[in-house]
């Protein structure tokens, strides 16, 4: 058990990093991309703890008076969720409680971040309450409605996650809260078949970057969206982004998918890439490798190559994972 609790610690130390440069925004978090965990999440979820175990142990952690605020805000948030599975509601709501005090600007962000992680362990219920009670503090808070969203997508209950996004959308203040709610309702689209509105909400996500490097991940996602409609999706990438995507780039990560999109690298090069690119190996580059892979397939009209390949996304991507969502959707499109 003491094992599952540092590997459930470990793959948050990320999201506690990106809870700390967050809080040092005016704006909870201008600078958080969304698309971006799309090709930077761990190669596996966390793991279903069990009940007792993981509280105690978050209790010893939490009792150190050294943690800064941000720490102690996710740690927080973590036994929030443990607390919620064990059911014990007033002490989740309590610890939810205490991040809006640790961080009355951005706990929010921190509460968003680590619930839909969480709830990759299978208890999806649990990361549900959990963020219930913290838009009871905050309602209608984008950052909480994204999150909820985002558990509801693992349930594969799109049309649901697609109105609270549109909540979202309509209550988004910042550029990251239009950003992430953007991008969220641009999965949930995708998911749902209307690729029109997939290709508007990912632009819309993109609204706001400037440069191709920063535009890249959601215009991936626009690309396989603009698959399925009736414009030529590989002209349009290479018209915004080839130009951009050579040079010192070009060995870059996830900028090798867009080359393989664009022709410029074979199905074997893209998978070679992934397996031995370390920003690749980082980053599971051979979840997204196979999924892309499979649009092309799909593009080019090979429906038993765009089985196979997203087959094998679904095997290598976590159930969190917004590429091993939209691979099960397209295998139920072939």
């Amino acid at each position: 058990m003491a094992s599952k609790m540092r590997f459930v610690l470990g793959v948050f130390a990320a999201v506690l990093a990106t809870a700390g440069d967050l809080a040092a925004q005016s704006d909870g978090g201008s600078e958080w991309d969304p698309a971006m965990r799309s090709f930077g999440r761990p190669a596996e979820p966390p793991p279903a703890a069990g009940r007792g175990a993981p509280i105690e142990a978050l209790n010893k952690i939490l009792s150190a008076t050294q943690l800064s605020p941000v720490d102690r805000s996710g740690y927080l948030s973590i036994r929030a969720f443990q607390l919620s599975r064990a059911g014990r509601a007033v002490d989740s709501q309590n610890d939810v409680a205490e991040m809006g005090r640790l961080l009355p600007n951005v706990w929010q962000v921190v509460l968003s971040s680590t619930q839909p992680e969480l709830a990759g362990g299978g208890d999806r219920a649990a990361a549900l309450r959990t963020l219930d009670y913290g838009l009871q503090r905050k309602p209608g808070d984008p950052w909480l409605i994204v999150a909820q969203a985002q558990v509801l997508m693992q349930l594969a209950d799109f049309s649901h996650a697609r109105e609270l996004l549109d909540d979202a959308v309509a209550g988004a203040t910042s550029g990251a809260e239009r950003r992430a709610a953007f991008f969220y309702r641009g999965q949930a689209d995708f998911n749902l078949g209307n690729f029109q509105q997939a290709v508007d909400d990912f632009d819309g996500a993109m609204a706001s970057r400037t440069g191709a490097r920063a535009r890249l991940p959601t215009a991936l996602w626009r690309y396989a969206a603009m698959v399925h409609t009736h414009v030529d999706a590989r002209a349009i990438l290479g018209r915004e982004l080839g130009p951009e995507l050579g040079g010192d780039s070009a060995g870059e990560w996830p900028v090798q998918i867009a080359r393989f999109l664009l022709g410029r690298l074979t199905p074997g090069e893209l998978e070679l890439a992934a397996e031995s690119n370390e920003q690749a190996k980082r980053a599971n580059g051979r979840c997204p490798a196979a999924f892309f892979v499979g649009m092309e397939a799909v593009r080019r009209g090979d429906r038993r190559q765009a089985r196979e390949q997203f087959q094998l996304a679904q095997a290598r991507c976590p159930t969190v994972s917004e590429v091993n969502w939209a691979a099960t959707s397209e295998l139920k499109r072939l």
